[in-house]
């Protein structure tokens, strides 16, 4: 058993670093594309033909990645109002709850976007200007949302595990301000 914590706890630290290279990449690639085309345009009066796919595909990537990302951190988008302002045992059973209807439904779109990617495979589209398959730029799409789901699953089973209320695997919840603070500065 200890085997395979250590082998599940090796495969998370890779996949949070392909992630954080993945998202790094993605966004130093948008800004490249659209500045060095932006650029060549008013000095050069030429454009370039192919930023608008890179940048689309580096879009996919950051988006779709950004899922896994995000949820591993606990810094998606959240409805805190009720949360942070109910007793603890429905703050608990709501910390429960939401990964795990979330982690289902990330799972499904999963599974539809990845036949939809097949479809687009299937049918042989390639992207205009580089003329790449545009699966390609689709596939980061049930990538994600499949990373996203176990993450999401992995936020519910923190919460099963531990007493404490946990946002997300790495980011326990709060009930005081005070301490948010002096933990924002950490994470």
């Amino acid at each position: 058993m200890l085997m395979i914590m250590k082998v599940i706890k090796w495969f998370d630290t890779v996949l949070r670093r392909l992630e954080e290279i993945i998202l790094s990449l993605a966004i130093i690639t948008i800004t490249v594309m659209v500045s060095g085309n932006a650029l060549s345009r008013n000095f050069f009066g030429r454009s370039w033909s192919f930023t608008e796919e890179i940048s689309e595909l580096a879009l996919y990537m950051a988006t779709f990645m950004g899922i896994s990302y995000v949820a591993r951190k606990g810094r998606h988008i959240s409805m805190s109002a009720l949360f942070d302002n109910v007793p603890f045992a429905f703050r608990k059973t709501l910390a429960l709850l939401i990964p795990l209807v979330t982690a289902i439904i990330m799972f499904v779109l999963a599974y539809y976007s990845y036949d939809y990617v097949q479809s687009v495979n299937e049918s042989g589209r390639v992207t205009s200007a580089l003329r790449f398959p545009y699966f390609w730029m689709l596939i980061w799409v049930p990538i994600g949302f499949v990373l996203g789901g176990i993450q999401f699953l992995r936020n519910f089973w923190v919460n099963v595990r531990n007493k404490d209320v946990y946002l997300a695997a790495e980011r326990k919840d709060y009930d005081d301000d005070d301490e948010v603070e002096q933990s924002g500065s950490s994470v």
